[in-house]
């Protein structure tokens, strides 16, 4: 086990790097938003590292199955209402999120936004607006642990694994070295020929 966790952290670290100097070269400081920026203004510089965006380019980057549209699950994924850190927030307050963004700009009450309602409505002055409820985490395990943990604390091009030693990289690194524990323990059965425990039990005889 060990060993593996040996293997998955060199590799791991291998891949972040050239995973953040291929989205920004050397300079891995994060933007500094002013305390009076509007919620999306926020929301890009932390989730992003964008600055300068006009409001089509924030509504299609939200736009997650390409579909034109802005629905309830792309509102609440993009205030980060799917990601965990926001499990306490009960559903009925999630909705009203919902309900508030599609009130300002669902201008046809079609229950949805397309890009035409929100380019209107954002030229006109709305903007979204701040629930108190995070910057909108709404990338996976590794995009999040990259650019709100990595980035800040081990940028660096001479990052080694002694100083990998903050809460988050741990529990980054343990389900990295969970995940390859699992995968060579398949690898090892799968030579065995049959999975004798993937057979269900009225399958099997003794």
């Amino acid at each position: 086990m060990l060993r593996l966790l040996h293997i998955s952290l060199g590799a791991i670290i291998v891949f972040l790097s050239a995973h953040v100097n291929a989205h920004g070269g050397g300079d891995h400081s994060q933007i500094v938003v002013p305390d009076d920026a509007d919620w999306a203004t926020r929301h890009m510089a932390e989730e992003h590292h964008v600055t300068g965006f006009d409001a089509s380019t924030f509504f299609t980057l939200h736009d997650y199955d390409n579909t034109g549209l802005w629905l309830a699950d792309d509102i609440k994924r993009t205030y980060g209402l799917f990601d965990p850190s926001t499990k306490d927030i009960p559903d009925l307050k999630k909705d009203g999120v919902v309900n508030a963004v599609l009130s300002i700009f669902d201008t046809d009450h079609s229950g949805s936004i397309t890009l035409e309602e929100f380019v209107t409505k954002w030229e006109q002055g709305e903007r979204l607006p701040d629930f108190g409820m995070g910057s909108g985490h709404h990338g996976d395990a590794e995009y999040e642990y990259e650019i709100h943990h990595w980035e800040k604390y081990h940028g660096g091009d001479d990052v080694k694994e002694e100083d990998l030693v903050h809460a988050e990289d741990i529990e980054h690194f343990r389900k990295h070295a969970e995940e390859e524990h699992r995968r060579a323990e398949w690898e090892r059965l799968e030579k065995q020929g049959v999975v004798l425990k993937n057979i269900p039990g009225k399958f099997r005889v003794g």
